[in-house]
């Protein structure tokens, strides 16, 4: 079977054990369990590219994690589990809330970093976070007219937090270049691989 899949899957196929075949070597989007297994444990492997966003973003915008508060909104394999482990590899104290955690306000007023990726339109206002916040909207929601918004409410929280990414043009442009870095490494990696069996034949 082909070391790849794309998701959703058609109706009447089951993902969850499509994945299962996915070589962890080519799992580029880290989707096969036995990646975040990997993950969990700290051992290498691709974590899924738009966990990885999150971190390269902050990363990048020198926001400091170690020690600091932060706050996950979405428990899924996708986004919330993998980006928690890869916060907890960089030391920060890691809360994740879901749909029975709870008014939000409760963790992430006081939270240095609130990454939302529940999926809800305007599921944060600016009632939620505080002057200090740096927020991460991984939420992609089609409106009724074809436009992209994120899990965010916008308006009311950029006029209240210190920092804020934009949908679309945020997390979801740096997860393509993850995969398309991802695909690299894998390939350059199976490369190295290929050559070192031939020469110890």
């Amino acid at each position: 079977m082909e070391s790849s899949c794309r998701l959703p899957c058609p109706p009447g196929v089951r993902s969850q054990e499509l994945v299962r075949y996915i070589a962890p070597e080519k799992d580029i989007d880290g989707a096969n369990p036995l990646s975040l297994g990997l993950l969990a444990v700290g051992q290498r492997a691709f974590a899924p590219a738009t966990a990885r966003a999150v971190i390269e973003m902050l990363d990048h915008f020198d926001i400091p994690l170690s020690g600091r508060s932060v706050v996950v909104v979405g428990r899924s394999a996708v986004v919330g589990k993998p980006l928690s482990l890869l916060l907890l590899q960089k030391d920060a104290t890691t809360t994740v809330c879901h749909s029975r955690s709870g008014p939000l306000a409760k963790y992430t007023k006081t939270a240095d970093v609130v990454v939302v990726a529940a999926g809800r339109t305007g599921l944060l206002k600016g009632t939620d976070v505080s002057e200090h916040s740096v927020v991460i909207d991984v939420g992609t929601n089609v409106l009724s007219d074809g436009s992209l918004t994120g899990d965010v409410d916008e308006a009311s929280v950029s006029s209240v937090a210190a920092a804020l990414t934009p949908v679309p043009g945020g997390v979801g442009s740096v997860t393509t270049s993850l995969l398309l870095l991802h695909t690299s490494e894998a390939a350059r990696e199976q490369s190295r691989a290929a050559r070192v069996s031939v020469l110890t034949r």
